[in-house]
């Protein structure tokens, strides 16, 4: 078997780690964001459907796109940084489990920059189908409330509080950080060697069906956005692509909660998972579970890791 090349220069630094935080994002906002364009404006004006979110299989529909969009996400960028893909992932990993702080901002940046460009590649690709159902339905882009509100059309980019909350912060503050919590303690419980890892490279699947979990569970208050990069990227591409003050400052001054709150909640949800089994799987002093790639970096062949046999003696000759 031919030996793998070394990448050199700034493969090898810390701008290979965030171009693969933004490829992996920006699948996750191009399946995520595309999935909700799809059911919201694409499927019933194609011929192929004629629902637009009137019953529970079309939520359906969106928790397991999103779930495949983060399952895909984290295997296409995990061999190279890790694949947080989620700027909440990143803060509870240098709070706990010694992530660089100098890389924080970085990696946060490339987050947000690759799910911006998941937003219009997304857009691009379905404009005539929003355009269309713009049309349709009598909305007019940027206005908010009224029969002309254009929330519909915006909600394929980024999220907004339930009208049973009449514009109060509390519960959707509280929901965004129940859902980033519950994230945060399902990914380092999967990433925990001295727990019970999944092996086989199977971890990005647990991931994503920890994010349908929490979509259906958790997804009607305020959309499960559990990603302060997933939700402010797409966003600002909206308002860029003129919904204007629907995406910012978004429904009743909304933006800064899928900002603030899943940023809080994934902090809270390490914390909250080491106190409860990390410390105890610790203090047993358990043996590390075995052929578990406990960074998330691809694993190199064996031919690159086996020493070289000995050479033989005479009497092999």
């Amino acid at each position: 078997m031919a030996a793998v090349r070394q990448k050199t220069g700034w493969r090898a630094s810390v701008v290979g780690e965030l171009l693969s935080e933004f490829l992996g994002i920006f699948v996750l906002i191009s399946f995520g964001d595309g999935v909700v364009a799809m059911t919201v404006a694409a499927l019933n004006q194609s011929g192929r459907g004629t629902f637009n979110l009137l019953s529970a299989g079309d939520w359906l529909l969106i928790a397991w796109g999103w779930a495949l969009a983060v399952t895909f996400g984290v295997y296409v960028a995990g061999g190279v940084s890790g694949a947080h893909i989620n700027p909440a992932v990143t803060l509870a990993l240098a709070v706990r489990r010694g992530f660089p702080w100098v890389k924080v901002p970085m990696y946060i940046v490339a987050q947000v920059v690759g799910a911006f460009a998941g937003a219009a590649l997304v857009y691009l690709i379905y404009h005539n189908a929003i355009n269309s159902f713009e049309d349709a339905k009598g909305i007019t882009r940027g206005v908010l409330g009224g029969p002309h509100d254009s929330t519909a059309t915006y909600s394929i980019f980024a999220t907004f509080p339930a009208p049973y909350f009449h514009g109060y912060w509390v519960g959707p503050f509280l929901d965004q950080v129940v859902g980033t919590g519950f994230l945060l303690m399902f990914v380092f419980a999967v990433t925990d060697v001295l727990n019970q890892p999944p092996r086989g490279n199977l971890a990005p699947w647990i991931i994503g069906l920890a994010v349908a979990a929490i979509g259906m569970s958790f997804g009607a208050n305020a959309g499960y956005a559990i990603n302060p990069a997933r939700d402010f990227g797409p966003r600002f591409y909206a308002w860029l692509a003129g919904w204007g003050r629907v995406a910012i400052p978004g429904v009743s001054n909304y933006m800064w909660i899928p900002i603030v709150g899943p940023f809080a909640g994934g902090v809270l949800g390490a914390f909250v998972y080491d106190l409860f089994i990390r410390d105890t799987l610790v203090s047993r002093a358990g043996p590390e579970a075995i052929d578990v790639e406990a960074t998330g970096r691809t694993v190199r062949e064996e031919s690159e890791t086996r020493p070289p046999p000995p050479p033989p003696d005479d009497m092999d000759r």
